[in-house]
């Protein structure tokens, strides 16, 4: 009853293996950890990438949140 790495529900060469995906998801998380709004209008390619990729730039923007929280707690630690 052995499962091969192929056989899981994610197989994890697939995972993050097309410049798509890693677009996706650098544009979710930079969005979040960037509090500026943005000086330039995102372009067809860009926005065609996020949506073609959706769950890959919400994890972005997860990981972003996560991001924050973590600086959060390393500036607490330091100063207070």
């Amino acid at each position: 009853m052995k499962r091969s790495l192929g056989k899981l529900w994610l197989d994890v060469r697939q995972f993050l293996n097309v410049y798509q995906e890693w677009h996706a998801l650098v544009n979710g998380f930079s969005e979040v950890l960037c509090p500026w709004p943005p000086r330039h209008k995102p372009s067809p390619e860009n926005e065609k990438d996020i949506a073609d990729e959706y769950h890959y730039y919400m994890w972005g923007r997860a990981l972003g949140i996560l991001a924050w929280i973590t600086i959060a707690c390393v500036i607490k630690e330091v100063f207070w």
